[in-house]
This record gives structure tokens, sequence and C-alpha cells, in this order.
């Protein structure tokens, strides 16, 4: 992947997440079906501002990438399932929905 990218107001993003995560985590718990943006690329996986979510942040990893897959590219409208929340650092770690149906053949 040669596209690595971060909003252009990316310090406030992680500011509104920390302020926003008692209510995160209330309105996203595991298991909670997520549409959402990508809004930023990584290496290791693709950021999502969640819809109805605004000041969480999710995070989809290559762990759960089937292989083969590619990470989906920044403004893509994406599906998933929240799968736990990492608190040391403010995200919701979701599944995306097309990579969960790779490796289940549907």
């Amino acid at each position: 992947m040669s596209e690595c990218s971060w909003p252009d107001d990316g310090a406030g993003v992680g500011a509104r997440a920390r302020a926003a995560w008692s209510a995160t985590c209330e309105a996203l718990p595991v298991g909670t079906p997520v549409t959402g943006e990508v809004i930023g690329r990584r290496p290791f996986g693709v950021f999502l501002r969640i819809d109805g979510v605004p000041d969480a942040v999710g995070l989809a990893e290559i762990t759960a990438m089937p292989h083969g897959a590619e990470l989906p590219h920044l403004g893509a409208r994406v599906t998933g399932e929240v799968l736990w929340h990492a608190e040391h650092n403010h995200q919701v770690k979701i599944t995306l929905t097309e990579w969960a149906a790779a490796r289940t053949g549907r």
C-alpha cells in the first residue's frame, strides 16, 4: 500500500475521541453493526468515522483482512461490526463485512 493518510485535523480527531470515549462505548457495544467512511489509511489498517457517532474512531486492522484483499480507499463507505474497545488509544476495533464474507466464502 503506497497511500498513507490521516485527516487534516488529526489532533482534533484524537482529542474528540478521548473526550467522547464513555459515550462511544455505550453507543457501540461489542457486536454492534456499523457503517462509516474511511478517513485514514496506514500500513496496519484503515480508520473510520462511524455514522451516528461522529467523535468515535473506528479501526479495521489488516490482521482481520483475508489474504489477497485490499484496504478500502479514502472516502470509501464500509460496513462492519464492533469487535472490541481499545481504551488505551480510544479506538473502536471493527471487522469489515467484506472481509468477514471473504473469509467465510459468502
